[in-house]
């Protein structure tokens, strides 16, 4: 039976800009898609827009729209940028899709029939920019915008019911969170007494949102509303197959949206009786300067500006190396500068142009013989056997900086490798030798785009072609020799710093 990997990005905010942090999550969900499928299992990756609440309608008023209109046309800027990005997604799902609102409705009245619904008067602190009651504490902290004091009457999903059951669920299952320092925060979370979550808005107040379908003079909360899309776009209550054959699933998201996801979506799961996440990953944010980027602090990296200077390879490989998943990373121009020209312009790009050169000037351009592999030859093959099984456990164990720095130390002992046997200088005598040396580094150069190919999907692409392995596969020693290389150029032209002035 096939591996099952399920990812899902959080969806994203429709009227924000898209940003760095954006594209980080989606680019991570994307690699560790793409390494599943190369490795067989049976995947499938989600991503989305959240459409509804007062944010989105009062946007939309300010415009002189209607608020589905507003979203029509913002929800183009994420799908536009995904498909720049290289991003494979198998779906893209808006809460304003009827697929999605009818399966919101009808979770909303299993709960309401199971008792764990009921409608009270409240008064509480609410923050109009977070769209939610917070807590006095919240509140001094001074971390929530435009907050006041509201009561009114609304409906209250028991989330309190759960919370022994859910502590002894995270408790039992240390994967569940991750990293670990995010589980411990949130089961210190929930040693202090759980409230009920409400869960919807009174029309009078909000208009834009799914209405309640128990009492037509509300619409959800938007949190209960979008958490629901992970099994809404995945076939629950239309498609018990498919439902059955992908969920659960993990979800990668920001550090940020860890409580809503760790305690309001699992609880809701606990009433629907359906079985929690495989794996809730909380990754860290990109910083500029020590703080987070924002659109108010006006540090946002566009990925778009990235792109166009350096072609959304070396930002994909950028990204995903830099960042340890689970902790803050910082990005600054030079920090990308150094680790491109160090990786893909030195380490990668420069191997690749010199072993293509010497089989170009010794070897009539033409991939040589292996011959019989001397020891040296045999420590380099030994690496390339070993690096299958290494960068699919660390994948497996959502470790992607770590495997990327696994295929790059193949390519670092093979630039040694090559110095030391000096192929140039033993064409001179031992042009069979020589050639074995090629084949073992260009063996090398191939194994390691297979491996990269989920990181880097075009430049990878372009050196099998290169080296006519395109449809090769991730075990030492399938290149094979007599291909012709062709000319091309640089695939990782140095960066000059003194031209990015």
């Amino acid at each position: 039976m096939k591996n099952k990997f399920y990812v899902t990005t959080p969806i994203y905010y429709v009227n924000d800009a898209p940003h760095i942090g954006h594209a980080y999550t989606t680019i991570l969900a994307d690699v560790l898609t793409r390494f599943h499928r190369a490795l067989g299992d049976d995947s499938f990756f989600l991503t989305g827009l959240d459409e509804h609440g007062q944010k989105v309608q009062q946007a939309a008023e300010k415009r002189g729209l209607s608020p589905k209109a507003h979203c029509d046309e913002l929800a183009p800027r994420f799908s536009e940028l995904w498909k720049t990005l290289g991003i494979s997604n198998d779906d893209f799902i808006r809460t304003t899709e009827s697929r999605h609102i009818q399966v919101v409705q009808a979770i909303l009245q299993k709960v309401y029939d199971k008792g764990d619904i009921y409608q009270k008067e409240y008064e509480g602190i609410y923050s109009v920019a977070e769209e939610r009651f917070i807590t006095e504490k919240e509140a001094e902290s001074g971390q929530f915008r435009e907050v006041k004091v509201i009561k009114e009457k609304n409906y209250f999903f028991k989330m309190s019911s759960y919370q022994d059951r859910l502590i002894r669920y995270i408790e039992e299952h240390p994967g569940f969170i991750r990293p670990d320092h995010r589980k411990n925060e949130m089961l210190g979370f929930l040693r202090q007494p759980l409230g009920d979550l409400c869960i919807s808005r009174p029309k009078a107040r909000l208009s834009w949102g799914i209405e309640i379908p128990f009492d037509k003079d509300y619409v959800t909360y938007v949190w209960f509303d979008a958490l629901i899309n992970y099994i809404s776009a995945i076939g629950y209550l239309s498609d018990e197959v498919k439902f059955k054959r992908l969920w659960p699933g993990t979800h990668l998201i920001g550090k940020d949206i860890l409580t809503t996801h760790s305690i309001y979506w699992t609880t809701m799961l606990f009433s629907l009786d359906l079985p929690l996440p495989d794996t809730i990953f909380a990754h860290g944010w990109w910083l500029m300067g020590e703080s987070k980027m924002s659109k108010s602090l006006g540090n946002v990296v566009k990925p778009l500006d990235l792109i166009e200077r350096h072609g959304v390879d070396a930002v994909r490989y950028y990204l995903m190396s830099e960042m340890t998943l689970g902790a803050d990373a910082n990005f600054t121009p030079e920090n990308f500068i150094k680790r491109y020209n160090s990786d893909l312009a030195n380490d990668f790009g420069n191997l690749l142009n010199r072993v293509s050169g010497l089989i170009g000037k010794n070897h009539g351009g033409i991939i040589p013989e292996l011959g019989i592999p001397t020891l040296a030859d045999e420590e380099v093959a030994g690496a390339g056997r070993a690096l299958g099984p290494k960068v699919e456990a660390l994948i497996r164990e959502y470790k992607v900086d770590e495997a990327i720095n696994e295929v790059m130390n193949l390519i670092r002992q093979v630039n040694k490798y090559m110095e030391a046997q000096a192929p140039w200088k033993l064409a001179k005598t031992d042009l069979p030798a020589a050639g074995r040396v090629l084949y073992i580094a260009t063996e090398a150069l191939r194994l390691s785009a297979v491996f990269l190919k989920s990181v880097m999907p075009t430049k990878t692409v372009q050196v099998l072609e290169i080296l006519g392995a395109l449809d090769s596969g991730s075990f030492w020693g399938e290149l094979k020799p007599g291909v012709k290389l062709p000319s091309f150029p640089p695939l990782f032209p140095r960066i000059e710093i003194d031209k990015q002035s």
